[in-house]
């Protein structure tokens, strides 16, 4: 099945965990880890959170990162008084200064942070 029927388009999400996509979008830190920091390449900036999973996030940046490369990402997200940090995310694709980022190192307690956040934003309004 090529996932067409008639002339309509329609697309499974295999996501594991469900996206949330962020009513109001928040800024996080990027910095680029691994060899290419230290070539010169730079990789650190702000960046602007659109969606977020337990496994990763859309942002969108201007920070030179493509695709593959490794980064840690400092999350400043809504009503959390300091801001949560991811050790290492991969770019597993990139768009016109949009990114997907994989989390693949994330402490118990940012995935405690992570979760609440996601689980109270989830919540529907009474």
């Amino acid at each position: 099945m090529d996932g067409t029927v008639g002339q309509e388009h329609f697309s499974v999400d295999l996501r594991q965990h469900p996206r949330l996509r962020v009513p109001a979008p928040f800024v996080c830190s990027l910095s680029r880890l691994g060899l290419a920091k230290w070539l010169g390449r730079g990789g650190d900036g702000i960046g602007v959170v659109f969606d977020v999973s337990m496994r990763g996030a859309k942002v969108m940046s201007e920070a030179s990162i493509q695709r593959g490369d490794r980064v840690s990402v400092s999350l400043s997200l809504p009503n959390q008084v300091s801001p949560m940090t991811v050790e290492e995310a991969t770019v597993r694709w990139e768009r016109e200064q949009v990114y997907g980022l994989e989390f693949v190192d994330l402490s118990p307690v940012a995935e405690m942070r992570l979760r609440k956040f996601i689980t109270i934003a989830m919540k529907p309004v009474s």
